[in-house]
């Protein structure tokens, strides 16, 4: 029996890879509008969703340029970003341009083929992070699967990872899954989403139908060493480089009774805890924009600033949560509801349970290794830009 094809089409510049400007899939429009011209679009997509260094949404763009876009779907914080994490964001009509927006964030997560009656051809362009708790590469699967479920070709216009240049953290233990880790891949996995989604589909984590076409527009003059400096915030409470770095290290203390600065000027940049030694660097969370009851609201938290901090761009700082679950003196309680947040963003409660048994940090990454140079043989087969 011959074997079912699956026709991903990759369109790529021949040229050296120089020191130019990275030129993202979005501003190669040349590559992707005649794909879009007469048909119905419906695009995935949110606040990063720009071109012109970030001065114009994609979607405003096309639609100048005569593309007939019928729907918008929107991640977690919405279509234009401002929502809280992890808000339940219903249905909406875009207000600048009145077509009709449908949230994949919350109960509904995948388009329904009512959803799509109208569509032709299926845009995904949103600037990811790189780390498998940011809920983006979980929107792309079902994203996916609803494109390959009701036969409409996908167009992936590919960004760059700006934590890309390396591969770190506990491999997700599969009997873990949920929406903040869908898939067997370590904390930080190095993948653009284009790359992300070949291996959903290499792998067969997600299962294509005979004939279904992705097409990935991938980024010019990128490689996985480049820095990338995001022209919008990818979320309300990643508003700093700084942050977007720190975001893997960090994100792990949504799990714990530990503040990591939201409902502050500098969420993702420090963490702390109103029982820690008063002698440390002090905060008080406040509800604002895009943390309205934020963890530890209106209590002073002591612990670290990290805002200035040099970070390796060769691994996860993982010093500070062990240093923070030292200063506890209520260990019995760090762990919230009985550790299983921490577990579904460590990926398993191994990590957890490490931390308990007083492990180092060396002897906790020695214990990753194994899983993760599995993960980095599958990583290569998928990659389209240099190491």
């Amino acid at each position: 029996m011959r074997k079912a094809l699956i026709v991903i089409l990759i369109i790529l510049f021949i040229q050296p890879i120089t020191r130019a400007q990275i030129v993202i899939g979005a501003e190669q429009m040349d590559r992707y509008l005649p794909l879009l011209k007469g048909r119905s679009v419906a695009i995935f997509a949110n606040a990063t969703s720009v071109v012109g260094n970030g001065n114009t949404h994609l979607v405003d763009t096309l639609l100048k340029k005569g593309i007939h876009i019928v729907k918008l779907f929107s991640p977690e914080h919405g279509f234009r970003g401002d929502a809280d994490a992890g808000a339940k964001v219903g249905n909406q009509v875009d207000a600048k341009t009145g077509i009709p927006i449908i949230s994949l964030y919350g109960a509904k997560t995948k388009p329904t083929a009512e959803d799509l009656a109208d569509v032709d051809i299926m845009l995904y362009d949103i600037q990811d992070v790189g780390v498998r708790f940011y809920t983006y590469i979980g929107s792309l699967q079902r994203y996916m699967e609803a494109a390959i479920e009701n036969h409409r070709p996908l167009v992936i216009l590919d960004r760059p990872d700006p934590n890309g240049s390396y591969v770190d953290g506990p491999v997700l233990d599969t009997a873990y899954r949920s929406f903040v880790g869908m898939q067997p891949v370590p904390i930080v996995y190095g993948m653009t989403i284009g790359e992300y989604a070949r291996m959903l589909i290499g792998e067969h984590w997600v299962h294509a139908d005979p004939g279904f076409k992705l097409t990935i527009i991938p980024c010019r003059n990128y490689t996985h060493r480049s820095k990338y400096i995001l022209p919008v915030k990818p979320s309300p409470n990643l508003p700093t480089m700084q942050s977007v770095y720190l975001y893997g290290s960090l994100c792990l203390f949504e799990g714990t009774d530990v503040s990591l600065g939201r409902g502050t000027t500098k969420p993702f940049q420090q963490f702390g805890n109103p029982d820690f030694p008063k002698d440390l660097y002090s905060f008080t969370p406040e509800s604002m924009p895009g943390a309205t009851n934020p963890p530890q609201l209106g209590k002073t938290c002591y612990g670290y600033d990290l805002s200035a901090v040099s970070i390796p761009a060769t691994g996860l700082s993982f010093q500070w949560v062990l240093r923070a679950y030292s200063l506890s003196p209520n260990k019995d309680s760090f762990f919230l509801r009985n550790g299983r947040g921490f577990d579904r963003l460590a990926g398993g409660p191994v990590l957890r349970q490490q931390i308990r048994d007083g492990l180092s940090e060396a002897d906790i990454r020695k214990s990753w290794e194994p899983a993760l140079q599995q993960f980095k043989a599958i990583r290569k087969k998928y990659l389209l830009y240099a190491d």
